[in-house]
């Protein structure tokens, strides 16, 4: 085997360096290692905001159940998942934590956490073929000689370059392709604004046969969106931990609330005008029917950049849950190509034909642990002075399981997709996540009083800073 020069080798060396610092995939960021502005991590998070999931989830909405219905659940997912995303962002920028890590002091226990962390990554790459899925039917829709799978494949596989590197180099990726994005979609503003609508009228007054301003319209919108509005708070804790200490506050709010405002207003409304006025609920079709080709690179372009996040925090999960589990830490870059390959397998095995059901029973399970986090730090550990004032993630200072957030979590998301199935009523069905997300809130306070916070940990550490302290 030929001899490496002592150039490539410190390049190589240097790249394994800026990808371990980057990473923190099972540990805590460090003080020193909380170096990222605010403006950089929410231009992170934006790469997921921008995805065309929202899109569609605005123009699918509308056209079923008419403009204010959907813009109605807009607005209140932008706020449940804003005040959520706020709350889990100033826990984890205060500990340096994601939501992986913090669940573990959070009422979960060291192995409890491993359920949230498997079932958090699985919803990842859940994302990563639903997205990818998109891009692959809106190139195909311009190239349809090529068989689908071939496109699925490719793109499956390309974002694991684009993810090889931690935080930072997401940082970059999602710098240069913002300008590009604005100006497709705006091309696309454009273009249509100058086409004959397909559905005549004022967009914003369109009702199609049979439905209503509110009532069961309103409530379907609003259980549609109640499958999403958990992923995106709970997903910026990942970028939270690294903002810089003399930036907490702007950053806490900026992570925490504008990307929701962006994924769920923004893109919800520009997904409300798209559909109606081209009568088409699937972006990936309407902006290759405006653009062209143009149209089959802004949905790659924007699939990417929602692809390339979503690897990067199902990644994490992963590697948090197999070193918990098995003690198996091949790394964040292996779970990357796990993560993508896997993505593919859904891909092929049709996940859009189950979208529904997938997002309804993970919006049950993802509200229902945020609002278990929240509730245990605000409510378990602020006030009533429950267990330690601050976030633990070691394992030698915690109890395997906590009883307190795996019972709540178990008990929610069971009783919540009772709901989703309708044995309560068609009121509780659209509003599934929501009922389990308050029913786990009510549930940690309980169970932690009962408990007495015996099982938050085995020790006290002496070796937490101040400026982690929730009290």
């Amino acid at each position: 085997m030929a001899e490496i020069s002592k150039p490539t080798a410190d390049i190589v060396e240097g790249n394994n360096k800026e990808e371990k610092k980057d990473d923190f995939a099972l540990e805590k960021v460090p003080l020193e290692g909380r170096t990222m502005g605010w403006k950089s991590i929410t231009n992170v998070t934006l790469g997921v905001a921008t995805a065309m999931l929202f899109i569609q989830m605005g123009s699918l909405m509308a056209v079923n159940f008419g403009a204010v219905n959907a813009l109605l659940a807009e607005i209140y997912a932008t706020v449940v998942a804003g005040a959520l995303g706020i709350g889990i962002c100033y826990f984890a920028a205060k500990s340096g934590l994601n939501v992986n890590l913090l669940a573990r002091g959070g009422g979960f226990g060291y192995l409890g956490a491993s359920i949230t962390s498997l079932i958090y990554a699985l919803n990842f790459i859940m994302y990563c073929a639903i997205e990818g899925a998109i891009m692959a039917f809106a190139v195909h829709e311009y190239i349809p000689f090529i068989p689908i799978w071939v496109f699925m494949v490719t793109f499956g596989l390309l974002v694991i370059p684009l993810n090889w590197f931690g935080i930072k180099q997401l940082d970059k990726l999602q710098k240069w392709s913002m300008p590009i994005f604005i100006v497709l979609l705006g091309a696309g503003f454009i273009l249509a604004f100058n086409m004959t609508p397909k559905i005549a009228g004022n967009v914003w007054t369109f009702l199609p046969e049979g439905a209503q301003v509110g009532g069961a319209g309103l409530l379907a919108c609003i259980g549609i969106m109640n499958g999403l509005v958990g992923i995106m708070a709970l997903l910026v804790s990942d970028y939270a931990r690294f903002i810089k200490k003399e930036e907490f506050k702007i950053g806490v709010f900026a992570v925490g609330f504008i990307p929701q405002l962006v994924c769920f207003l923004i893109m919800g409304i520009i997904g409300i005008w798209f559909g109606v006025r081209m009568a088409e609920e699937n972006p990936g079709i309407y902006f290759v029917q405006i653009l062209g080709i143009g149209g089959a690179i802004f949905t790659i372009l924007t699939q990417l950049r929602i692809n390339i996040t979503n690897l990067y925090s199902g990644s994490l999960s992963l590697a948090n849950f197999f070193e918990n589990i098995f003690k198996f830490k091949p790394g964040r870059t292996f779970w990357v190509v796990f993560t993508s390959v896997a993505a593919i397998i859904l891909m092929l095995g049709g996940v859009m034909d189950h979208l529904g059901s997938l997002l309804t029973f993970q919006g049950v399970f993802l509200l229902s642990w945020g609002a278990i986090l929240v509730s245990d730090a605000f409510v378990v550990k602020k006030v009533l002075r429950i267990g330690p004032n601050y976030f633990e993630h070691r394992q030698e200072y915690l109890y395997a399981w906590n009883p307190v957030g795996v019972v709540s979590l178990i008990i929610s998301s069971i009783v919540g997709s009772f709901a989703a199935f309708g044995f309560f009523g068609v009121f509780l069905q659209n509003v599934a996540a929501f009922f389990a997300a308050i029913l786990a809130f009510i549930l940690t306070i309980v169970l932690a009083i009962t408990t007495k916070g015996k099982y938050y940990s085995k020790k006290e550490a002496n070796d937490v800073s101040t400026n982690e302290m929730i009290v």
